[in-house]
């Protein structure tokens, strides 16, 4: 198997390099970085800083109050709020005592937030009090579980403990995009493995500026952007209207972003539009994944003096299996996978193994069976790694297109090629009356750029070359020029289920 470690390391300095090490535990890490860079900010949130030093001394009343409580190392606490300085202070808590932090979307009704505490036997919870109503039924039903919204506050500080490294700490929800929502338990190691991965791959990666974007309820708002930010003593600027999302970059001038292609693509065509960069020249390294990543993007990002790197991971990974360093020599890519990560391709789909697995998908034995086979955990994905350790996703195990002439094909390596073609932003390949159809959502910068007056006529002549590469089972039949979106999920993925001819 190839040294990924040795081939991470050429694309960084040595003392940097030696900067990223193992840590047991969140509470472990955030002790260290307290330590290291307590002056340094660590949150920015509606207009208000907060250093390391004093958010710790805030997450230690919290601490203080769930142990009041009787919250145990074990414990489920759960955190039902937007993006926040309150949400960050809350996950640190629960964590730092060796409790385990439920993340609850803010979407969920108050019927499923009940329900959910129930099942899984939350002992207290963090709620935005915008959120007051949505937790009614636990007030109404005088469930036992401790209350605590935005102005609760301790009143003595409890320190942070020592937390073993294979005890629960996370327990994020699946997007649900091919199936039913699961809730993922990560241990502690788990995350912070995955922390540590997204230090890998770049030159300049502690106490940088990140700015977030991306739910902290979602793998990669919570790993990459949350996490990885903490363990590196840098400064997360929180972005609460996604609306104000420029106006707040050009303010805070963040040296990193952390994005899924949509996002990256809305600030690639409004940059375009008006004819400068819309992210500012402080901006010099995209983080992007959680979905298909063009190709284009890495190319055109480049033009700014921005690196956009492609990656790969899953909720059940705590989001980092694979980045690509060199995205400008192979965008198509996701990259090496990760140090520390075992891997074997079976039929085509990879299963991983590593301190970074979850532990199981929690209440829900019947998953659990199948998503483990011989210690690995089955990804669902199918791929292909070439010879020196690039992973190439080709689709989803369970999007396989199955003809009636009993001949699979892999919509995911058919919708790779297409993303090739500059004029589509997004694709969607499905089967309708015994034949594939392709819907194209255009990139419409790119086509004004090149005035293209007749798009299906353009799609048509490219996919057609396209056509020629791929065996004949494979090949488009029926092109559709959409005029409006995908429907996506709330990561920005596309929701091949709600999409497509009906």
């Amino acid at each position: 198997m190839i040294d990924t470690e040795k081939i991470f390391k050429g694309f960084t300095d040595e003392q940097t390099f030696a900067k990223i090490i193992d840590f047991d535990s969140v509470s472990q890490m955030w002790q260290n970085s307290v330590s290291l860079y307590p002056e340094n900010v660590a949150i920015v949130d509606e207009g208000c800083s907060i250093t390391y030093a004093e958010l710790e001394n805030e997450v230690a009343l919290l601490r203080g109050l769930l142990l009041k409580q009787g919250v145990k190392q074990g414990d489920l606490v759960g955190i039902y709020a937007p993006n926040s300085l309150f949400f960050v202070k809350s996950y640190l808590a629960i964590t730092t005592i060796g409790a385990c932090a439920l993340l609850l979307p803010t979407h969920l009704d108050k019927t499923v937030v009940f329900g959910c505490c129930m099942k899984f036997g939350v002992k207290a919870l963090f709620y935005d009090e915008s959120l007051k109503d949505n937790v009614s039924l636990i007030v109404d039903q005088k469930v036992n579980i401790a209350l605590f919204d935005n102005n609760a506050k301790g009143e003595e500080k409890a320190m942070a403990l020592s937390v073993a490294p294979a005890s629960p700490s996370t327990v994020i929800f699946t997007g649900g995009t091919t199936g039913k929502s699961k809730g993922a338990l990560l241990s502690n190691q788990a995350v912070i493995r995955g922390a540590k991965n997204g230090c890998y791959g770049i030159k300049e990666v502690f106490e940088q500026k990140l700015f977030l974007v991306l739910p902290l309820t979602h793998v990669f708002g919570l790993i990459r952007n949350l996490l990885s930010s903490l363990y590196t003593g840098s400064a997360l600027y929180i972005c609460r209207n996604n609306k104000n999302m420029f106006k707040e970059i050009a303010e805070f001038r963040p040296t990193t972003l952390v994005l899924v292609p949509a996002l990256a693509e809305m600030a690639l065509n409004l940059s375009k539009q008006f004819k400068r960069n819309m992210l500012g020249d402080s901006v010099k390294t995209i983080i992007c994944g959680a979905a298909t990543v063009a190709p284009y993007l890495a190319k055109e990002y480049d033009k700014f003096g921005i690196t956009l790197f492609p990656g790969y991971g899953l909720t059940e990974s705590a989001n980092l299996v694979s980045g690509n360093p060199i995205p400008l020599e192979d965008a198509t890519s996701v990259g090496f996978i990760y140090p520390g990560i075992d891997y074997k391709v079976v039929d085509d789909e990879l299963w991983i193994k590593g301190i970074n697995v979850m532990d199981k998908y929690l209440g829900d034995d019947e998953e659990n069976d199948s998503a483990f086979e011989d210690g690995y955990f089955k990804t669902g994905d199918l791929v292909k790694i070439n010879e020196d350790g690039m992973l190439y996703i080709i689709g989803r195990k369970k999007e396989i297109i199955v003809l009636s002439s009993g001949e699979n094909v892999y919509p995911a390596e058919i919708e790779n090629k297409i993303y090739e073609i500059d004029t589509v932003q997004d694709c969607l390949v499905y089967e309708y009356g015994q034949q594939l159809y392709l819907e194209i959502l255009p990139r419409m910068e790119v086509v004004k750029a090149l005035a293209i007056e007749n798009l299906q006529s353009h799609y048509e002549e490219r996919v057609a070359e396209i056509n020629k590469t791929l065996a004949p089972h494979e090949r488009i039949g029926k092109i559709i020029v959409r005029d409006t979106d995908f429907v996506r999920s709330p990561a920005m993925k596309i929701l091949r289920g709600k999409n497509g001819k009906r």
